[in-house]
């Protein structure tokens, strides 16, 4: 731009977004260190710190100093996210009332919300943004609006296809999102939020209409697990085809009841209007986004990550691993003490005491002398012991037959059962926080069909007898968004457990009606639950059995 030339009202708004993004980035910088390190532990480089806002190397005291790796963290993060893989609960909307329409009304949002969950393979989504939650402490979910996905209900004149649209729902890492306020707990109370991702011109073509030079891949900083490198060699060799595209939402106020979306990439304005989807409660449009937390954080935004209390730990036990076995070294090796200039201190320093070695020395000197340094210190193990014995209690993902001793004298049943429930008990803060975000994500998903799908549409979903079955509606037939969980899953019991509470409730009769018989919906269910839903269509529907007796006797 020319010195004395006035911006236009496009260019003082994408400045304004540019800068805003910025300020934000620079506010948060110590929080993405942490997320940049916590990364860096879980994938095995941990020889690494914060020093100068900025990830570097740790050099080694000594050119002789083990630095090996002892990486407990990673096995702890995989195993919270096995136990909480175990959630994977049934969205279900309560009926408003015990009216016909209310709960016909309801049956049909739980069918859409059944087939929208395996469309979008909403397990694969959880399972990558628990990852995200469980190693940074926070991870989104973002449900929008995909209108060129569904099937094909026409072409234009030109051939390209017609869709009637679908909901698209994926997981976002907590480096893209960048909230007005690193105080305020909650998303929704947010005055406005940056969803800054980097993305191929190309894409931003086709979505936007809006070309772009593009910038290379190495110009913008990625978390990776390396810390001598922000980016990897892969994606250095991409080309400069990318942009960082800026997504500023607003949040609604009186001033704009409808909130405000401004999306800004390479300078050049792409959006601005409204926010897109009304997807709030009665009928307001708020942030497409969804936040789950491994663990709260009082007084702020981003949540914490049980990886940044294990890193003093992780330090410590390498620290105490290392030294020990370079203890070992000097005992097994040995350490030589010799007179000077009574032997070819080069030679031996080479070659080492090697097995019948004949050694050299100066006549009348002193010859080579093996020092004694005597067995490991018990301080070693003890140390060793207490620093394992720490990261189970921090991690709160003890072994049951790693402590056995520890309740050796337990024989019943139930004190077991106490023992396991209170080795889980520190992951129900991620546990509840994955079940909110999961019924959040569903009453989103229920007010976008309401939205779009202004014509009759077809879908198909796994009906209560376990068969494949389809629906006709359209978005007005969506009256009701309670969303609730139909089947929630224990934290605390195991398969095997499940199945044995299963086994107990069909003995006490609880799945069978007043003549001992059991429906085929219940059967579906409890085969379902037992793991062989591959057997639900083998059984007969309601009515069946004794229709095909009436059949034999006539």
């Amino acid at each position: 731009m020319e010195k004395g030339q006035e911006l236009t009202a496009e260019e003082l708004l994408c400045k304004e977004v540019e800068e805003q993004f910025k300020r934000l980035q620079k506010e948060r910088k110590s929080l993405e260190r942490g997320w940049e390190l916590n990364l860096n532990f879980v994938n095995g480089n941990q020889y690494c710190t914060v020093a100068a806002g900025e990830i570097t190397s740790v050099d080694k005291t000594y050119d002789w100093e083990q630095r090996r790796v002892f990486n407990h963290i990673a096995p702890i993060v995989d195993t919270r996210l096995s136990k909480l893989s175990r959630i994977r609960p049934a969205l279900a909307v309560r009926a408003a009332s015990d009216e016909e329409d209310d709960r016909k009304a309801s049956s049909l949002a739980s069918a859409i919300l059944s087939a929208v969950q395996e469309e979008c393979d909403l397990d694969g989504v959880m399972s990558e943004a628990t990852m995200w939650s469980e190693i940074c402490g926070t991870a989104f979910y973002k449900i929008v609006w995909n209108s060129g996905g569904g099937k094909q209900v026409g072409a234009t004149e030109s051939g390209t296809a017609v869709k009637d649209g679908e909901v698209k729902i994926c997981a976002v890492s907590p480096f893209e999102i960048y909230p007005a306020s690193l105080s305020e707990e909650s998303l929704e109370n947010q005055t406005a939020l940056i969803h800054a991702k980097i993305l191929p011109v190309a894409s931003i073509a086709d979505m936007y209409g809006v070309e772009l030079a593009g910038r290379d891949i190495s110009e913008f900083r990625q978390p990776c697990a390396h810390s001598k490198s922000t980016v990897t060699d892969e994606r250095l060799n991409m080309g400069s085809n990318y942009e960082l595209v800026l997504e500023r939402y607003m949040r609604s106020s009186s001033a704009k009841p409808e909130g405000r979306l401004t999306v800004v990439a390479g300078g050049k304005l792409l959006y601005d209007g409204a926010l897109p989807y009304v997807n709030g409660a009665d009928g307001m449009r708020c942030y497409p986004f969804v936040k789950q937390t491994s663990l709260p954080s009082a007084g702020s935004f981003f949540g914490s990550s049980v990886v940044e209390r294990l890193i003093p730990l992780q330090r410590a036990y390498n620290a105490v691993k290392n030294r020990r076995h370079e203890y070992l070294n000097r005992i097994s090796m040995g350490t030589v003490a010799v007179e000077d200039g009574s032997v070819d201190v080069d030679e031996l320093t080479d070659g080492g005491l090697a097995p019948g070695k004949v050694i050299i020395y100066r006549q009348g000197g002193t010859p080579p002398e093996m020092l004694t340094l005597g067995n490991v210190p018990d301080e070693f193990w003890k140390e060793e012991e207490s620093l394992l014995a720490e990261f189970t209690k921090i991690s709160g993902t003890g072994d049951l037959s790693e402590n056995a001793d520890s309740f050796a004298g337990v024989t019943s049943a139930t004190g077991l059962q106490l023992i396991l429930e209170q080795d889980d008990a520190r992951l129900n803060m991620a546990y509840q926080s994955l079940k909110r975000a999961v019924k959040n994500i569903g009453r989103q998903i229920l007010r976008l069909y309401r939205q779009f799908a202004t014509d009759v549409r077809l879908m198909r979903y796994a009906g209560k007898d376990g068969r494949s079955q389809m629906i006709f509606f359209k978005g007005s037939d969506i009256s009701g968004d309670d969303v609730v969980l139909d089947a929630d899953t224990d934290l605390n019991m195991t398969p095997a457990q499940r199945k044995a509470v299963i086994y107990e409730l069909i003995d006490r009769g609880l799945f069978s009606d007043e003549n001992g018989k059991m429906s085929a919906r219940a059967k579906t269910k409890i085969l379902e639950a037992l793991g062989y839903a591959s057997f639900v269509n083998v059984i007969p529907e309601d009515g069946a059995v004794e229709e095909e007796k009436d059949k034999n006797d006539n």
